[in-house]
């Protein structure tokens, strides 16, 4: 679970070390890795055209860029525990809200920050429109945020209950 204010992120314990693990692994075996696949392309001849060295490379760069995200989020991170089942919408709660009061259609989502993003449940961030919108709001209410292309959308809350992983 996450929750981002003023640079510092708020990290269970559990988020915290996958997310170590993950920066472990970058900087250590997966940096040998790619190390051994530029070589590999390297020796294969004129770099200019060699797709293998380039996608490499640029594998490379991608692999840096996490490391360093990583290392930020990290260093900036305050671990705590996950929030209480208080019914006031928080980063870390499992948020399921009904699109115009239509109660057949709903959306169960996880608030939290990309780095806790995972194939079992969607997540949103608190900054984005529909996690900014709902955020501080309390469980029966309705609210209403602005979409990406300036429409306003309308969301009843009907259930906010801490992700349990």
């Amino acid at each position: 679970m996450t929750q981002t204010s003023d640079n510092v992120t708020w990290l269970t314990q559990e988020a915290y070390n996958q997310l170590k693990a993950e920066l472990e692994y970058l900087s250590g075996p997966a940096r040998t890795e790619i190390a051994t696949k530029i070589a590999a392309a390297r020796e294969e001849g004129d770099l200019r055209e060699n797709g293998g060295y380039h996608a490499a490379k640029e594998e490379q760069g991608k692999q840096e860029l996490r490391v360093r995200q990583l290392t930020q989020l990290l260093e900036n991170a305050k671990v705590g525990e996950a929030p209480a089942a208080t019914g006031v919408i928080a980063p870390g709660m499992v948020v399921t809200i009904a699109f115009d009061g239509d109660e057949d259609d709903t959306l169960s989502f996880l608030m939290a920050s990309r780095e806790y993003a995972s194939d079992e449940i969607e997540t949103y961030s608190p900054q984005s429109p529909l996690g900014s919108g709902v955020n501080g709001h309390k469980v029966g209410e309705t609210v209403e945020y602005e979409l990406p292309n300036g429409k306003l959308a309308s969301v009843k809350i009907l259930e906010a209950k801490p992700y349990t992983g």
